[in-house]
């Protein structure tokens, strides 16, 4: 199949959740027996997207926004209220054992190995599950056992890692079958800026040599204009946005910051003909000013001033999202 090949597409899917809400207090409690409010959770409202072969995805927003949901829902766990979609060629929530073995899923904030267990034990038992020939389950263990350096780690118990080491553990548990589409739910969640690093690396490098298509949530912003090329953001089960990295830079982008250190003292207002005055203390300043218009607002205020030291900075892609959220909160 070719490299533009759909690999995932959804189409109109939706989540709702039933729940029951109880009344405050010892009458809300005796009352709630005999009649119970029922009320519904729109998780995930009618989304449709696309994923190619091969693509690096970014699925991000707030908490709550319903993207764990979604991944749920494709990877087979969930069952949808409506809609459609297919996964590696399978409708997902069907289960089939061909299509488990096709698929992975990560969780950040839940472990799929066994605690009590060395991770060895718990990868000994997944070749078993996945019917893995012991010559590949060698030979793959032993590439990714080498990439993310857990070498000494396959024979500790698997509650006694650190989170870095565990999270590590996990990517090869899920990765021993070499699945087609890879889940990640908030990978490097908790973990220290160094263990984050060697996770985004051995990711890039992984989804470039085996082709693994991967759609990845996190709050991380880091995580996300590292590894992905693509966003789709989702908020309140819709979504807001999907496409490329560097269009939603383009499209949000409206204004750049502007740093500038003087020789001499200069005026609070003076700045303010220039741009938007964010930080000032006489000497030194950090304007906002529009992206459009950045050379002449950069020439005016080496025209006007002593200006001994200037520096430009694009809107970094965590404030681009906050501000699509608040904006989509506002309508």
């Amino acid at each position: 199949m070719e490299k533009s090949a759909k690999e995932i597409s959804v189409k109109n899917l939706v989540k709702d959740f039933e729940y029951h809400e109880k009344p405050e207090g010892l009458r809300g409690s005796l009352k709630a027996l005999f009649k119970r409010e029922k009320k519904t959770k729109h998780a995930v409202r009618d989304i449709s997207f696309t994923v190619r072969r091969g693509e690096f995805v970014g699925f991000i927003g707030p908490n709550g926004a319903g993207k764990t949901t979604t991944l749920k829902m494709l990877s087979g766990i969930l069952t949808p209220t409506s809609g459609q979609a297919r996964v590696a060629g399978h409708v997902p929530w069907e289960r089939e054992d061909r299509f488990k073995k096709k698929i992975a899923i990560v969780l950040g904030q839940k472990s799929q190995l066994w605690n009590t267990l060395p991770p060895l034990e718990t990868y000994n038992l997944m070749r078993l599950i996945y019917d893995i020939p012991e010559k590949t389950y060698r030979r793959r263990l032993k590439r990714l056992v080498e990439l993310l350096d857990v070498e000494d780690k396959l024979h500790v118990q698997a509650r006694k890692l650190s989170m870095g080491q565990r999270m590590k553990c996990e990517l090869i548990l899920a990765l021993l079958h070499d699945p087609q589409v890879l889940f990640l739910d908030e990978p490097t969640i908790g973990l220290d800026v160094l263990s984050q690093r060697k996770i985004r690396d051995f990711l890039t490098s992984h989804n470039k040599e085996k082709g693994t298509t991967i759609i990845l949530t996190s709050h991380n912003m880091d995580d996300v204009e590292d590894l992905c090329r693509r966003l789709v953001i989702i908020d309140e089960g819709v979504i807001g946005y999907d496409g490329t990295l560097e269009k939603i830079k383009s499209d949000y982008g409206e204004y750049r910051y502007l740093s500038a250190r003087f020789g001499d003292k200069v005026s609070r207002d003076a700045l303010a003909k220039i741009g938007e005055v964010l930080e000032y203390s006489g000497i030194e300043a950090r304007l906002r000013v529009p992206t459009g218009d950045t050379p002449s607002r950069v020439n005016k205020l080496t025209s006007q001033f002593d200006v001994k030291d200037i520096g430009l900075q694009d809107v970094d892609l965590e404030e681009i999202v906050s501000d699509i959220f608040s904006k989509s909160k506002q309508k």
